[in-house]
């Protein structure tokens, strides 16, 4: 049997699962009044290997995520021939060490949660002599989950504020993560809904709205919700490779 034929399956079955995906998206603007291209599709391939990343990226998605800096590093490389080219996001926590191999194969790190990592990128950055600026979101922990990154509500205005000052970066927006759906009173919308407003809020003090354009809210099981509460980027994991052999 041909690579082809091997592949066939897996190609056809994640294509079928992202164009359902982006109908749910479009569903969902809708609903909200919003229209479907205000929101990007970001697919978390974490789940899997090196083909099947490339069956995304060939099937149109071109923004990929990983939460481990090492496994876009590795994907990057297999990838780097191919067409059309990825769009790195890091949605995991980026550690010091890690900054200077991973910064130059970013297109967005979504997981700014210190004063300290903002300092080290920033002294990465002006050493690197990036092309562009490294777009950045800061990761704020909603539900105050000692099991989960970001920064505390009570602490994102200061993160943010430096991060609007800082240079070799560009802020983009928040990160965040609605409580587990099996908590006690859990209600992603309701954790959505916060992130959103803390989002305005900050706005008021930057010197440009735009700054925080982004919200990075919603995975597979309640990215309709994060788009009725204003999410512009949702994070697709498992469902773009339900039904796989």
């Amino acid at each position: 049997m041909s690579e082809t034929e091997e592949t066939a399956p897996d190609r056809e079955r994640i294509a079928a699962n992202l164009a359902a995906i982006r109908e749910r998206i479009a569903a969902a603007c809708r609903q909200a009044g919003r229209p479907a291209d205000a929101v990007r599709l970001v697919a978390v391939t974490k789940y899997v290997a090196a083909d099947l990343t490339r069956l995304v990226l060939e099937s149109g998605c071109q923004d990929l995520a990983e939460s481990r800096p090492q496994a876009i590093w590795s994907k990057a490389e297999v990838l780097a021939a191919g067409q059309p080219p990825a769009r790195w996001h890091l949605v995991g926590h980026l550690q010091r060490n890690k900054i200077r191999r991973t910064l130059p194969l970013l297109s967005m790190l979504h997981s700014l949660d210190s004063l300290r990592l903002l300092e080290s990128i920033t002294g990465e950055a002006a050493t690197a002599a990036l092309p562009t600026p490294c777009e950045v979101l800061v990761e704020v922990n909603l539900t105050a989950d000692p099991g989960r990154s970001g920064v505390p509500v009570a602490e994102a205005a200061a993160l943010v504020d430096a991060a609007s000052r800082a240079p070799g970066i560009r802020l983009r927006g928040l990160m965040g993560m609605a409580g587990h759906p099996d908590a006690a009173g859990a209600d992603p919308r309701r954790d959505f809904a916060r992130l959103r407003g803390l989002r305005d809020d900050l706005a008021l003090r930057l010197p440009a709205p735009d700054m925080l354009g982004e919200l990075s809210m919603g995975m597979s099981n309640d990215f309709e919700a994060a788009i009725q509460e204003g999410a512009t980027i949702v994070r697709i994991g498992s469902a773009i490779f339900e039904g796989l052999r």
